[in-house]
C-alpha cells in the first residue's frame, strides 16, 4: 500500500430505530349492505360495531315480538330471525331502521333508513320445491312397497339440523361442540346422556351444557375428560326444539381421550412481566395459535402439548381485555407490544420442558424466527445497492459483494 485516501460521508444518528407498524381500526360506522338469502332471516352488515343494536320497526308487519336478534362478537353484523312462519312466507319485508351512523364530523348520530328486503327465493318457488321433494319421496316409498320392502305412509316432518363436531379422539382440555341450524326454543338436558367406560362397564358421567360466547347457536358439552378413557355421547330425539317447532334427531358419538403419554408440558418463565397481564401463544409452523394462556405471574404454563415444533408469541395486554389492540395514529396511541421467542421449541411426549425468556434482550426486528415470517426481509440486498451507489458518486471502486448468512 503506497497511499491511503480517507473519504468521508454523512452518518445519520440514531441508526437503530425500530418502528412498530400497525393498521388503525376503521371506526366510521355506516350500513354496508343487507341480505335475505334465506327467507327465515335477514342480515345487516355494518362497517363497524356499536354497543347499541339497530332498532327495527316493521311497516308491513309487526316487529315487536316477531324477531330474534343475533349479533356477531364485534356487533358489526346483526341477523334477525323471523319467529312467525307467516313472515317467513312473506316475500317482501318493509321496515324502518334506526341505527348509529358516523356523520361528516366523525360523530355518531341517529340515522333512519327505510328498507325493503326481498326473499331470494319467492314463496311460490319454495312451494314448488317442497312439492317436488314430496313427490320424489313418494316415488321412493311406492317403489319400496312394490318390492315388498319397508315403507312409510306419511312423510316425516323436516328435522332440526344439528352439526356435531366430528371427533374420534380428543384432548383432555377440549370440549365437544355442536351448532344448531336455527335459534333454539327448548333444550331438554334429560335427553342428553354422557357415558364413560371404566374397565369393561359403562357408567353415566356428569357433564354441563353451555353456550359458546361469540358463536351464535353453538353449544359445548363440558365434562371431566379423563385421559385414556372412552366416552359415549348419546342425544335422544327431540332433545332440541327450534323456534319453528322442528325437533332434532337422535345422535350417538363415541370418542376416546388421548393418554397422558401422548403429551408433553411447556413452562415459560418470562422475565420482567411479573404483575403485568400478558397473553402467551403457542404457535405452529404456520404462525397460527395452537394454545393460549393469560398470566400475570410471569410464568406461562402449557399442558397437553402434542409432540411437534412450536414457536412463542407474547402480547402485553395493557388493558387486560384478552386480545391485542392496535394503535391510533390520531391520538398518538401505540399498539400493544408483541414479542417473539427467537428460536423454535421442540416438544416431546412425556417431557416437561422449561424455557427462560427475556423479551427485551433482543431487538424487536430480530425476534421473529424466519420460518414463521411471511414477509421475508430484503434488507441486505438494499444495503449492498446503496453502498454501490455511494461508491459510484465518490468515484471509488465498489465494495465486493459477499454472500449473506442469516445467523
Amino acid at each position: 500500500i503506497d497511499s491511503i485516501i480517507q473519504v468521508g460521508y454523512t452518518h445519520f444518528l440514531p441508526d437503530d430505530l425500530v418502528l412498530r407498524a400497525f393498521t388503525t381500526t376503521l371506526t366510521d360506522r355506516y350500513l354496508v349492505k343487507t341480505d335475505r338469502t334465506q327467507a327465515d332471516r335477514f342480515t345487516l352488515f355494518f362497517s363497524y360495531g356499536d354497543s347499541l343494536l339497530p332498532r327495527v320497526r316493521g311497516l308491513n308487519f309487526d316487529a315487536t315480538h316477531s324477531l330474534i336478534t343475533e349479533a356477531s362478537e364485534r356487533r358489526d353484523t346483526v341477523t334477525y330471525w323471523l319467529r312467525d312462519t307467516a313472515l317467513v312466507n312473506q316475500d317482501t319485508l318493509r321496515m324502518e331502521l334506526q341505527y348509529q351512523m358516523t356523520d361528516t364530523t366523525g360523530v355518531l348520530t341517529l340515522q333512519t333508513d327505510t328498507l325493503e328486503l326481498l326473499a331470494k327465493t319467492p314463496y311460490a318457488q319454495r312451494i314448488k320445491d317442497m312439492q317436488k321433494k314430496r313427490d320424489d319421496w313418494q316415488k321412493v316409498q311406492d317403489k319400496a312397497k312394490k318390492r315388498g320392502k319397508p315403507y312409510l305412509e306419511v312423510m316425516p316432518p323436516e328435522a332440526l339440523e344439528v352439526k356435531y363436531e366430528s371427533v374420534s379422539q380428543t384432548d383432555p382440555d377440549r370440549n365437544i361442540r355442536f351448532t344448531l341450524a336455527a335459534p333454539v326454543a327448548r333444550i331438554d338436558t334429560s335427553l342428553i346422556h354422557l357415558y364413560a367406560k371404566v374397565d369393561t362397564a359403562w357408567y353415566q358421567s356428569r357433564f354441563m351444557l353451555r353456550e359458546v360466547q361469540g358463536e351464535p347457536r353453538t353449544y359445548e358439552i363440558v365434562g371431566e375428560w379423563r385421559p385414556d378413557r372412552e366416552y359415549s355421547l348419546e342425544v335422544d330425539s327431540i332433545a332440541f326444539t327450534d323456534i319453528y317447532g322442528r325437533v332434532s334427531p337422535s345422535k350417538k358419538i363415541g370418542f376416546k381421550v388421548h393418554s397422558l403419554d401422548d403429551y408433553g408440558s411447556l413452562f415459560v418463565n418470562i422475565a420482567g412481566m411479573e404483575g403485568r397481564s400478558v397473553i402467551c401463544q403457542l404457535l405452529n409452523m404456520q404462525d397460527a395459535p395452537v394454545k393460549e394462556v393469560v398470566t400475570t405471574t410471569g410464568t406461562a404454563e402449557f399442558f397437553y402439548v402434542k409432540p411437534d415444533t412450536y414457536y412463542l408469541r407474547m402480547i402485553v395486554d395493557a388493558n387486560a381485555n384478552g386480545r391485542w389492540d392496535t394503535g391510533d395514529y390520531a391520538t398518538g396511541t401505540q399498539p400493544e407490544e408483541v414479542y417473539y421467542f427467537h428460536e423454535p421449541i421442540e416438544c416431546k411426549a412425556k417431557w416437561d420442558i422449561t424455557r427462560s425468556w427475556f423479551p427485551k434482550q433482543r431487538d424487536l426486528d430480530k425476534q421473529k424466527p424466519a420460518v414463521i415470517t411471511k414477509q421475508k426481509s430484503d434488507k441486505q440486498k438494499t444495503i449492498q445497492q446503496r453502498n454501490i451507489q455511494r461508491a459510484q458518486k465518490l468515484g471509488i471502486p465498489p465494495p465486493e459483494t459477499k454472500p449473506f448468512y442469516n445467523k
